[in-house]
């Protein structure tokens, strides 16, 4: 009887040691969720824009630093390819006037929103480095990074058709920049590589086939549950800021809907549902902007009474 006792305890001793090892992984698995909860909870401001809780990755001189970095990168690689066009076109100066009337609005945008959401107006974007440059391409696209550097893809000018248009594409991506996306895509990725890595060391017991299944669930459900759900709230909230700043600019924001529309039709409709996708689907998208318009018309009759909308 001792000695079976004895051989049993024998026998239980490298199950006591693996229980040990998964013990200390679910410890490290422990740290590593306190660690991002802190990280993630300990960066959540409200934003100003929109009075929802934010969480940022990066300072806006970060922002404004690695924003002119990749700027000078497209430009860059737009000039060896021949696409970058003279500032002295047409296309370009009628570009680089929107620019400077959506610019010119931001200060009086910003306090007004700040105002409507009961917090102090930010002052951050007087670092931006405004500019904007034309490039020519099939894309129906453009883009604001962070730090306020702007390019327009010639692929927009067919579908935008008017000035009252481009201003509310390029008022929405002077919006991401304003609501500092850039940054908040950067404290969501960081959550996400620190929950990857938890979870690694917490499987790390698991068969190589095990692992690979639970790290492409997990990663499935970051990418559908998380990741992809943040990029279209970044999106309706770019267009709500954005439409405000086209129309205190004295642009129609009436000219958002067709503008949308157009935008639809030129994907053929082949748009992926939209819990699949970064961007809202183009029908709540357009329901979206038809709800703001009230909004977005009081702005322009405060700032532009004597340019009244026919």
């Amino acid at each position: 009887m001792a000695i079976g006792s004895l051989g049993g305890l024998r026998r239980r001793q490298p199950a006591t040691g693996r229980r040990r090892g998964g013990g200390i992984r679910w410890w490290i698995l422990l740290l590593f969720a306190g660690y991002a909860a802190w990280q993630w909870f300990g960066s959540a401001e409200t934003d100003p824009y929109t009075g929802e809780t934010a969480h940022y990755g990066a300072s806006a001189a970060e922002e404004v630093q690695l924003g002119a970095q990749a700027y000078q990168q497209v430009l860059g690689d737009a000039q060896a390819q021949g696409a970058l066009l003279p500032p002295d076109t047409e296309v370009s100066r009628q570009i680089r006037t929107i620019a400077q009337r959506l610019v010119a609005r931001v200060p009086e945008v910003t306090t007004q929103l700040a105002q409507r959401n009961q917090q102090q107006a930010p002052t951050f974007y007087e670092q931006f480095q405004w500019d904007v440059s034309v490039i020519q391409s099939d894309q129906a696209n453009a883009f604001c990074l962070p730090g306020g550097k702007m390019a327009v893809y010639t692929g927009l000018l067919p579908v935008a058709q008017t000035e009252d248009a481009m201003a509310v594409v390029m008022g929405h991506e002077i919006a991401h920049a304003l609501l500092r996306h850039g940054s908040q895509r950067m404290a969501q990725q960081e959550l996400v590589q620190m929950g990857q890595m938890a979870a690694g060391m917490a499987i790390g017991g698991m068969d190589p086939q095990q692992q690979q299944a639970v790290m492409a669930a997990l990663g499935a459900g970051a990418q559908y549950g998380f990741i992809l759900p943040y990029g279209r709230s970044h999106e309706t909230q770019a267009d709500q800021v954005g439409l405000m700043l086209a129309a205190a600019a004295c642009y129609d924001p009436r000219q958002a809907i067709p503008l949308w529309e157009r935008m639809s039709a030129s994907s053929g409709g082949q748009s992926p549902p939209e819990f699949a996708s970064t961007h809202p689907d183009p029908a709540n998208r357009i329901q979206h902007l038809q709800s703001l318009m009230p909004q977005a018309l009081e702005f322009h009759r405060q700032y532009c009474a004597d340019q009244p909308l026919q």
